[in-house]
């Protein structure tokens, strides 16, 4: 099954081989192929990165980061947000080199499916479905009290819901063309607002507030660069840093979105290596830069900072409001506030995307009912999209108080799901490099290849098993937190039971390193002469703009790595 002459490659002998190898009982690839079974690929590269930017880009920087610096301290996040920022790296760069040699609509289940096992695939898939399906309607309960900051009780939460939710559902039924183009922009715009938060803090830290107060490094002296969590000394500072990280994870969770994109990508397997680099590399920057500088100028034993940690999602709940506090600049809030009001509806409208598409795409691997592959002629997987659309009234117990409880407790599941996505991502390229080097895969068929090899993924998989296992530890100290400790670990038994009854009633097998498809599905063309195509295509394009190319080529040199 190994090709090393290109020559060879994609032959209709080769070929079919490789399809009588495959899992014919286990997928329905063929369905790709159907006009009413497939996906349009629509999106550009720029589309496919701000999809991914505007999906992260949320709660987890302008609210989550609040409570993390309260539990660690300035240091402390930075730290945290540091090390899971290099993991995050790993993941994507094992991502990015699975879906560039072989770009397949089937999520990420079907790497794992393809690769490992299909019992893999399978938990995987619904996983990671499972988590978008709790991300959307949390995104739409986030907005209701958003909006509650200005309108108070006058209006119901219920009718800003179901507004948004109409819209969100609009946008994602128009195609994916004009998705992408509006996610675009809407992420473009976020990362406007981001820049700015991040001058602003800046000129915070130096003195250019309105009282002259240049804080510097003050708080990392006083009241310190690490806080004390539950516990007095190393044990207190040791505690709240893993604590924290769990904030981390959530602030980067949904970098791995990108990978559900591919099915609607224009040469996937050019854009996606650009796409995921870029993204991480931007991600890592805004939240960085931004809790360091935010630990310049907040404390964490600030009284205002345990408020809006204890508060819900509004500028109420917000550190950088708290930061516009301290240095007394008067009205911003509602600045921030209506800062929150654009991530938040961009990251639902994502939300609403993804878990349609993650969906479509355990449809198509044959682990979901075959009518959720069905497609518009605008290539829109609309029964995906009406059961993510109905799993969104789930936003409306929001409504109620004691609704609100139960619903803040099913959102702690999605870092746990999120967290269990990135290790299937890691195990899969693990067999995947053992199976290319099995079978002697000619590098002009991988266009981008992780910096790390499997030694990165066997890295980050041990670090993130270890905090899967460990990231409920603060509930055992003091009294015993059971309700958190349910949430926080609830999703190991549903994947593990995923995983286990798969095999049982399916009867899946292990796929060996010899004997894993890497053919099927993968383009004809070198990399090389795809990229040739590519080229004159811009190209052909460029001189038809004519003058307006000069444009186009200044921003491809100034502000492409920020849009």
């Amino acid at each position: 099954m190994a090709h090393t002459d290109p020559e060879k490659v994609g032959t209709a002998d080769v070929v079919n081989l490789s399809q009588q190898q495959s899992h014919k009982d286990d997928s329905l690839e063929d369905l790709t192929q159907d006009a009413d079974h497939s996906l349009h690929r629509r999106l550009e590269a720029r589309h496919v990165t701000m999809i991914a930017l505007g999906g992260s880009l949320g709660t987890g920087l302008l609210v989550g980061t609040g409570a993390a610096l309260v539990k660690a301290g300035p240091a402390g996040i930075f730290i945290d947000y540091t090390i899971v920022g290099c993991i995050v790296f790993l993941v994507m760069a094992a991502l990015g080199e699975m879906i560039a040699y072989m770009p397949l609509s089937h999520g990420f289940g079907g790497y794992a499916t393809r690769f490992v096992d299909p019992a893999l695939g399978f938990a995987t898939g619904w996983s990671y479905f499972f988590k978008y399906l709790i991300a959307a309607p949390n995104q739409l309960s986030a907005l209701a009290l958003i909006l509650k900051y200005w309108a108070g009780d006058s209006v119901s939460p219920a009718v800003f819901i179901s507004v948004a939710l109409v819209l969100i559902l609009l946008i994602n039924c128009v195609g994916v063309k004009y998705f992408g183009e509006f996610e675009f922009w809407l992420s473009s715009l976020k990362v406007v607002i981001i820049l700015f938060i991040i001058l602003l803090l800046f000129v915070l830290a130096v003195g250019g507030g309105p009282t002259g107060d240049r804080p510097g490094f003050r708080y990392w002296r006083d009241p310190g660069a690490f806080a004390e969590y539950k516990v007095d000394g190393a044990t207190g500072r040791l505690l709240g840093i893993w604590s924290a990280m769990v904030a981390a994870v959530y602030a980067f969770s949904g970098t791995e979105l990108v990978g559900v994109t591919v099915g609607e990508a224009n040469h996937p397997r050019l854009s996606m290596p650009k796409a995921v680099r870029f993204t991480f590399f931007r991600i890592l920057f805004f939240y960085v830069v931004s809790v360091f500088l935010l630990g310049l100028v907040v404390p964490y034993d600030s009284d205002d900072l345990a408020f809006a940690s204890n508060a819900k999602t509004s500028a109420a709940a917000s550190p950088f409001v708290v930061a516009v506090k301290l240095a007394q600049i008067n009205h911003l809030d509602h600045v921030i506030n209506a800062f929150l009001l654009i991530f938040v509806f961009s990251a639902a409208n994502s939300d609403i995307y993804i878990s349609s598409r993650t969906l479509y795409g355990i449809a198509i691997d044959g682990k979901a009912p075959r009518f959720f592959t069905r497609t518009t002629k605008r290539g829109v997987p609309m029964y995906a999209i009406g059961v993510s659309g109905l799993f969104c009234g789930l936003a409306y117990l929001s409504v109620a108080s004691s609704g609100a409880t139960v619903f803040g407790y099913l959102t702690n599941v999605v870092t746990i799901f999120g967290l269990l996505t990135w290790i299937s991502i890691l195990v899969s390229h693990i067999y995947f490099c053992a199976a290319r080097k099995a079978q002697s895969i000619d590098v002009a068929y991988i266009p981008y290849q992780a910096p790390l090899g499997a030694i990165g993924s066997y890295i980050a998989l041990t670090f993130l098993v270890i905090l899967v296992m460990t990231k409920g530890a603060e509930v055992f100290v003091g009294k015993f937190d059971y309700k958190n400790f349910i949430v926080g670990y609830i999703g190991i038994p549903v994947y593990l039971a995923l995983i286990f009854g798969y095999k049982l009633f399916r009867k899946s097998h292990h796929v060996s390193a010899t004997g894993a498809d890497l053919l099927t599905g993968v383009p004809r063309e070198t990399v090389a002469e795809e990229r040739e195509k590519f080229e004159a295509a811009r190209k052909e394009r460029e001189d038809a703009m004519g003058k307006a190319s000069v444009w186009v080529h200044i921003y491809r040199r100034t502000l492409t790595w920020l849009f």
